[in-house]
């Protein structure tokens, strides 16, 4: 990271990935140091949630991604990507959303903060 750039994130903002990466309206998953994270494309805005279905460990990058919803490939429980809110069971438990930072093309995240900038 270059130094204007550190000096403008915090400590624990990290790349992701380039925001080519993600075609409009998909979702794909990448390993974030010890974080499998899932970085979502809605209309031309970034989305970072962990990769990990809260209720059965199945990744949901590999599930259906409708509007800002994501549904499980499993058990077919869903989240809204926004907020992390559980809109469909058997899911009772709230995603983990992440705070998007981008710059220069490239997709970053606050591995501190929640999708509304709150510490997590």
């Amino acid at each position: 990271m270059s130094g204007s750039m550190a000096s403008h994130m915090a400590d624990n903002v990290v790349r992701v990935c380039a925001q080519a990466d993600i075609a409009p309206e998909t979702v794909k998953a990448f390993e974030v140091g010890d974080n499998r994270l899932a970085v979502y494309n809605i209309g031309g805005t970034f989305y970072v949630t962990d990769d990990e279905c809260t209720h059965a460990a199945a990744s949901l990058a590999e599930g259906m991604l409708e509007g800002d919803v994501i549904e499980c490939c499993v058990h077919f429980g869903a989240f809204d990507v926004k907020t992390g809110e559980v809109k469909a069971p058997p899911c009772a438990v709230p995603l983990r959303t992440y705070k998007v930072v981008l710059q220069g093309g490239d997709v970053y995240v606050d591995l501190d903060k929640n999708a509304a900038g709150e510490s997590a």
